[in-house]
């Protein structure tokens, strides 16, 4: 379970250079705060932020916005930010509840959204409330660009079937479906792990992935 209330992570969020404190005033104007015109991609519940300050490191020429509820986990982020040399300035973080992404994001303004272990909420009343439900589609498909794409992984395969299974009621269609992204020679390539795909992957646990598009 994680720890939503750490003593002083309100404090050190709101000092830092790398969390958008109003990001509502941001919206539409996210390239004009990173002073460029880069692509910008999103991850929605990045944690401890491993998997986002990756690839800003190893993809300089695109702009990342972490998304993280909690205030908690994302003091975590911060203080792993802190425990690097060469800070990657193409980075910023929020702290915000998923829900709300409309109002910090404008029309097409993003051109790709990552889903990394998020939360099951196994119970089916509330299946609303996973990430990739059709109702939280119908969000994602507001503030992407035409050719944007979401890509999600989990190692809970029946979170996975009910993703790929509101594909089509929701409009979509998937470029990648995969229920075993480690044995897959090309896709892994490439790949970018998380401390959660890390940590199952190690214990054996198959890493579903899809990709999919409007």
């Amino acid at each position: 379970m994680r720890l939503r209330n750490i003593p002083g992570s309100k404090e050190v969020i709101a000092e830092s250079e790398y969390v958008i404190h109003e990001p509502e005033t941001v919206k539409g104007k996210w390239r004009r705060l990173f002073g460029n015109e880069k692509p910008l991609f999103i991850e929605i519940g990045m944690g401890k932020g491993r998997f986002i300050m990756d690839m800003a490191k190893a993809y300089p020429d695109i702009n990342f916005v972490g998304i993280e509820r909690y205030s908690s986990v994302l003091l975590r982020a911060l203080q792993k930010m802190d425990e690097i040399e060469e800070k990657p300035e193409n980075i910023r973080f929020i702290c915000m509840d998923a829900k709300d992404i409309l109002d910090v994001f404008d029309n097409g303004e993003a051109d790709r959204i990552y889903l990394n272990f998020s939360d099951p909420w196994p119970k089916d009343r509330h299946a609303k409330r996973r990430l990739p439900s059709r109702e939280f589609l119908k969000r994602f498909d507001v503030i992407l660009s035409k050719d944007g794409t979401i890509e999600f992984k989990t190692d809970n395969k029946e979170l996975f079937d009910f993703a790929v299974s509101e594909l089509e009621p929701a409009g979509w269609k998937a470029d990648v479906i995969t229920y075993d992204l480690h044995a897959d020679k090309e896709l892994s390539k490439d790949n970018i792990m998380t401390e959660y795909e890390e940590k199952f992957s190690s214990i054996g646990n198959p890493i579903c992935k899809y990709i999919i598009r409007r």
